[in-house]
């Protein structure tokens, strides 16, 4: 594959045939003639309406032509990802065993978003379309690229160890859920692309986290997924190792903990927290 980013637009294009499986609204699912992967910045962070009126307007399928169009390629054979994420700050990990060869290219941001599998959730699919309750902005998107074929069941099982992966990630970050206490495994609006050459010497069965496989898929996407985190939402080690951060979602807060704290200590003890505060707090 040829990887590259212009813009708004990150473009894997396949140099030969590959099954894609992939969450595109065109050409999504278990697919055979893709040949082009596509992640793109649909909107601004915040207040950024004109693409969204766009896909109102010409329908998700539409949006899918216009977008191909604008970056010169076929619509077609192409599975599109969109997201609020900048794509210039997509990171890119690539992993090796002798002569299998794992490439995770993510772009992600949590700080409006960010869910927990099994909370309350947001919309209801009806008969007469989508209801919603609140919107919140915040995407994980991860393009994923094998240089073996794999069989069906070893792509499925792909997914499960991208997406444990991705977890990895956010439980490395302690990055909280916004509606619940518990740290985040995801988006509600997370996006994928798995690809792997329909031919080759070896085609591989098991993409389990006990085979290297399985090894290389969960560490690119956790490695990846940690890498465009600290570009779009700065979050790393040196920042989530507070206690602000890691117990902010059980009520801890920097402008209120001494007098939360007040009635558990000493008035001795008190003045020595506040002037080690940052030892505390931070070390």
């Amino acid at each position: 594959f040829d990887l590259r980013r212009c813009g708004r637009f990150l473009v894997a294009e396949l140099l030969e045939p590959h099954v894609v499986l992939s969450t595109s609204v065109r050409n999504g699912g278990l697919v055979e003639h893709v040949r082009w992967l596509v992640n793109h910045q649909s909107c601004e962070g915040a207040g950024h309406l004109d693409r969204h009126k766009q896909m109102v307007d010409a329908g998700l399928e539409g949006y899918h032509d216009a977008v191909c169009s604008e970056i010169g390629i076929p619509a077609a054979p192409a599975a599109v990802m969109g997201t609020a994420a900048n794509m210039n700050y997509v990171a890119v990990a690539t992993e090796a065993d002798e002569d299998v060869e794992v490439t995770a290219t993510v772009t992600a941001g949590v700080e409006g978003n960010a869910t927990v599998a099994g909370q309350p959730a947001t919309w209801r699919e009806t008969a007469d379309g989508i209801q919603k309750v609140p919107a919140y902005a915040g995407t994980i998107n991860t393009l994923l690229l094998v240089n073996r074929p794999l069989t069906r069941a070893a792509l499925a099982r792909a997914v499960v160890t991208m997406t444990e992966g991705k977890s990895a990630a956010l439980q490395r970050l302690a990055v909280p859920s916004k509606l619940h206490i518990d740290l985040a495994t995801g988006t509600g609006t997370d996006q994928y692309c798995i690809a792997g050459p329909l031919a080759g010497p070896l085609t591989l069965t098991s993409s389990s986290p006990h085979v290297k496989l399985g090894e290389l898929i969960g560490r690119t996407t956790r490695d990846a997924t940690v890498e465009a985190l600290r570009w779009q939402n700065g979050l790393e080690v040196s920042y989530t190792r507070g206690v602000f951060h890691a117990l902010g979602r059980f009520g801890v807060r920097e402008a209120t903990v001494f007098d939360d704290i007040a009635p558990y200590l000493s008035t001795e003890h008190l003045e020595l927290l506040q002037k080690n505060s940052k030892a505390a707090f931070y070390e």
